[in-house]
């Protein structure tokens, strides 16, 4: 046996013989034996001779494209790692080659320690072979995570989505309505993953003016302006080796996006005030409540910095989508503060618990803890009955009610049903058309016709 053939293989598939051959030749001076394909077809022939370590395979090429060549290889080798390339415009097919077990992507063009370092990493995980995680074409079984409550069918999907992206790099970003639980899942995803031994650092970006924020992300170096009399580590350096949450990162600046986006490509960043720049590693997920699309279009937010953070995009639904789970969720915070409280509460009588089922909780899980906290410390007896809930939940009327004993004008009645529907929506004008069934430019002059509210 040659020296040769001890070197790990690795398989360059992609269509444009500049990047097969500037790829080949960046690696081969890795201590690396690099083959080259022209197209799927080949790619699959020369598998079949002797499977690579590690397949770098473009997303789109002639006949069959890097998708088919990926589910053949999940199913024929499971033990080769599979790195997708991808132009900018394709982001959206690499988060669905991540779903079907490719390692990471490279956007093209890419740099040269980025293509090294995923390299690296796929060789790590070939190393430690297929069982070290479950098939990705297989769905896992239908179970929750320990930090995070619910059984209903939407969250089996969120903790299904977890499980996938925790072993990954990859960015994620979490939608959902204030109080759903974005942090508990950024937390989650961080435990499950291979960064589980170092720091999580979330931030609130709408916590901190700009000036600030960008000297606690970056840290600065003595003097670099007024009151900076000695030099500080920034947040990113306490996140090194870890993950970094960025809670509402809709709140960021344009110019602190700029710089995010930067340190996303580059992995790399500078203190406030100095040109040294420091390496960096880390896992960055971000979070927000609102539809980063239509900030995309208001030009507060970058398209670019979107199509970072959302290569693995995970949706939590609101309560009132998942109100089977707020008996789970009800007992939980129950028994929580109870201990919290050395109180002795056994348990919510069927008649509080419909009640609670049947409230639309605006404010999510968040305001349902609140709500139960609340009741446990203020309310005597061991079982909450529905005279012990706030009177906007025991003596709720309809949201909205198209027939009452009072009479209204049809413009009246169209001003209420509006400003409902808003509420529902969180002030989201594009879905409150849709479901108003007008355009968008007719809801704002209803909105400035009846002076409604816009932002909760």
């Amino acid at each position: 046996m040659s020296g040769l053939d001890l070197l790990p293989r690795i398989l360059v598939v992609d269509d444009e013989p500049v990047v097969r051959s500037g790829i080949a030749q960046v690696l081969s001076g890795q201590n690396l034996e690099v083959r080259t394909a022209a197209d799927g077809s080949q790619a699959l022939e020369m598998m079949a001779a002797a499977p690579p370590e590690v397949v770098l395979l473009d997303i789109k090429m002639p006949d069959l494209d890097g998708i088919g060549v990926l589910k053949i290889i999940r199913q024929e080798y499971p033990a080769s790692q599979v790195i997708m390339i991808t132009g900018h415009p394709d982001v959206e097919g690499a988060v669905e080659c991540m779903k079907l077990g490719a390692v990471d992507y490279l956007v093209k063009p890419f740099r040269i320690d980025e293509l090294e370092s995923l390299v690296r990493k796929a060789l790590d995980l070939f190393k430690r072979g297929p069982a070290s995680a479950p098939s990705p074409l297989e769905e896992p079984a239908e179970q929750g995570i320990a930090s995070i409550i619910g059984s209903s069918p939407v969250m089996q999907k969120v903790f299904a989505k977890i499980r996938r992206a925790a072993p990954s790099d990859s960015t994620v970003l979490l939608t959902g309505e204030s109080g759903t639980g974005k942090e508990l899942v950024a937390r989650a995803i961080h435990d499950l993953s291979p960064r589980a031994h170092r720091e999580f650092v979330p931030v609130d970006c709408s916590a901190l003016v700009e000036t600030l924020l960008e000297s606690e992300l970056f840290g600065h170096v003595k003097g670099s302006f007024t009151g900076a009399h000695q030099t500080k580590h920034g947040l990113f350096e306490l996140a090194n080796h870890g993950t970094f949450f960025f809670d509402e990162i809709t709140n960021l600046s344009l110019n602190i996006q700029a710089k995010l986006l930067r340190v996303i490509q580059e992995r790399e960043f500078m203190r406030v005030g100095s040109q040294k720049r420091t390496k960096l590693d880390i896992r960055i997920i971000a979070s927000c409540n609102r539809d980063l699309t239509e900030s995309i279009k208001d030009g507060s937010f970058r398209e670019d910095l979107y199509y970072r953070l959302s290569v693995i995009p995970i949706h939590l639904p609101p309560l009132r989508e998942r109100t089977g789970d707020i008996p789970l969720l009800a007992e939980y915070f129950l028994k929580k503060y109870s201990q919290k409280t050395n109180r002795q509460a056994k348990g919510i009588s069927n008649r509080a618990l419909k009640m609670l089922c049947a409230y639309s909780w605006p404010g999510n899980v968040r305001e349902l803890e609140h709500t139960i906290e609340r009741m446990i410390i203020l309310e005597d007896g061991d079982t909450i009955l529905p005279e012990h809930l706030p009177s906007f939940i025991s003596q709720r009327r309809g949201e909205f009610q198209v027939f009452s004993d009072e009479e209204h004008s049809l413009e009246e009645l169209e001003k209420r049903y509006i400003q409902f529907i808003l509420r529902r929506t969180k002030g989201k004008r594009q879905e409150a058309a849709r479901i108003l069934g007008i355009n968008r430019k007719t809801l704002g002059q209803r909105i400035k016709k009846y002076n409604l509210r816009v932002n909760w």
